[in-house]
């Protein structure tokens, strides 16, 4: 399989941030997409992928602090929780 273009991931990346199945996580996500993908190496662009691919309902708790996230996601998602912090 062909390497996918940076800029197609991007795009990619950034409507499935969009198009989740909770409302919240569709809008932290988004943002949170919209202003960090463009800076991110291939690394943490695999690890944002495999992100999305968890349940949202455990997305949000690990985002709020309801729950701890996982070890490979948790800078990551203490990043996108201190984005939305008032």
């Amino acid at each position: 399989m062909a390497e996918e273009v940076r800029e197609h991931r991007l795009k990619r990346l950034r409507m499935r941030s969009m198009r989740r199945g909770i409302k919240e996580m569709d809008l932290i996500l988004s943002a949170y997409a919209e202003a960090n993908l463009d800076a991110m190496d291939a690394h943490a662009l695999d690890t944002y992928d495999a992100m999305l691919n968890e349940n949202d309902q455990d997305l949000y708790r690990w985002v709020t602090g309801q729950e701890p996230a996982p070890e490979r996601f948790s800078a990551m998602l203490d990043d996108i929780s201190r984005t939305f912090q008032p």
